[in-house]
């Protein structure tokens, strides 16, 4: 989908279209600000000159997409609010819009699957098809399915999206980049030459910034470049694993099937604060968030039907290090205050006494509740605090951390 979150946004306010916009940040509040306290105000019809300004923000937020016309000033996804700030101080900035997200997500995906039924789904804005069975689905390659599928969506959503044809998920990844917004682009097995080799590295999915940091020491750029080295090097400098892949991969091979449906792993919930903050000095602040966080993670696990056997937490302090513990359970929850318990005890097991910049918490070892309602004859059942207590106690003692005094003041 092409600038999924921002193009939500411009649904509910079309006035900003064609001027850089960009989504993330606090929390949703800015509707309210805007309609002026009165709730049957058009938001269509809102000034333009009543929207906040990435100027104005102040804050730790990073961006979660931006339109194109913010994108032309070097404001991308990831990147910090106040950075962006700097490049593009004209920009409209508003919040995410989560239920709206996911309603759009379900609504796009539910219109591809009447079409081409082998969907693998990749997050609230993505998704691999296979069409190989799908009748006229080679058609020009299988341009004219995308174009069926495009018009699709806009007509469903009013959105557009990007489309990627290729033999493999790879290269479909790396196509659907090339043409952006509502582009379609067919990559062939005799385009890679010319089309993916003259490509930076970091295009390819998988590689990430320290692994093309190492390469550009290496000399090496571009794709075609990473071909043309052998297997035996690349594993000399990356590993066994690495290296096989990056060969297959610099060349446009991946077997990788599209996955019909897949199990998540873990779920989590964090949040950046505005400014650091302190267990003792801000207790209070850092429980109700805390408790926020733990009730948001319950209700994720709720809303998608799985309860969690293992439950972590996620520190990042004021000079950037981060910390994580987590603990296993005798037995499943989703239950908030079990969630919230168990994550408290996690604290117990990590040094508070820098300020911290980031909290989070973690739910793993997942099992979809179905599957426990039909294993309830074995004793898979949600954690009983009686049985909590017994998981706490049986693994916190080795592993508490005084400190420094802190005792109870733990928020």
């Amino acid at each position: 989908m092409d600038a999924f979150f921002a193009s939500i946004e411009l649904l509910r306010y079309p006035q900003l279209k064609g001027l850089p916009v960009v989504i993330g940040g606090g929390r949703r509040k800015v509707d309210d600000a805007l309609l002026g306290g009165q709730p049957q105000r058009d938001p269509r019809f809102i000034p333009v000159a009543d929207f906040p300004l990435l100027k104005d923000y102040v804050g730790r937020g990073v961006i979660t997409t931006a339109t194109y016309a913010a994108r032309r000033f070097g404001v991308g996804s990831a990147m910090g609010m106040m950075k962006a700030a700097k490049l593009c101080p004209q920009a409209i900035v508003l919040p995410v819009d989560f239920d709206e997200v996911r309603k759009y997500s379900r609504l796009f995906k539910s219109t591809i699957l009447e079409i081409a039924p082998l969907m693998e789904d990749r997050g609230v804005d993505e998704v691999y098809i296979d069409f190989t069975d799908v009748p006229g689905g080679q058609r020009e390659g299988g341009r004219v399915l995308a174009r069926l599928i495009q018009k699709a969506i806009t007509e469903a959503t009013g959105l557009t999206c990007s489309v990627g044809v290729a033999p493999n998920k790879l290269l479909a990844k790396m196509a659907s980049e090339f043409n952006k917004p509502n582009g379609i682009s067919i990559v062939d097995e005799d385009d890679l030459q010319s089309k993916i080799w003259p490509l930076k590295c970091r295009k390819i999915n998988g590689i990430g910034p320290k692994a093309d940091e190492k390469l550009a020491a290496l000399g090496i750029q571009t794709i075609g470049e990473l071909a043309a080295l052998t297997p035996e090097f690349l594993i000399q400098h990356f590993g066994k694993s690495t290296g096989a892949w990056m060969h297959e991969v610099a060349r446009g091979r991946d077997d990788r099937p599209v996955v019909i449906s897949s199990e998540p792993v873990s779920m989590s919930r964090e949040t950046t604060f505005e400014r650091d903050l302190h267990a003792v000095r801000d207790k209070t602040a850092l429980g109700a968030l805390f408790t926020e966080l733990c009730g948001r993670l319950a209700d994720d696990l709720a809303r998608k039907g799985y309860a969690a056997k293992t439950i972590g937490i996620k520190l990042r302090y004021d000079d950037f290090k981060i910390a994580t513990r987590d603990q296993s359970l005798v037995g499943y929850t989703l239950d908030a205050k079990n969630i919230r318990q168990v994550a408290g005890q996690c604290l117990k097991r990590v040094p508070l006494v820098k300020k911290l910049r980031l909290l989070g918490v973690r739910a793993a070892t997942l099992e979809r509740l179905d599957n426990l309602t039909k294993s309830a004859e074995d004793g898979i059942f949600q954690v009983s605090n009686e049985a909590l207590d017994q998981s706490i106690r049986a693994r916190e003692a080795p592993e508490i951390i005084a400190n420094e005094g802190l005792g109870d003041q733990l928020f």
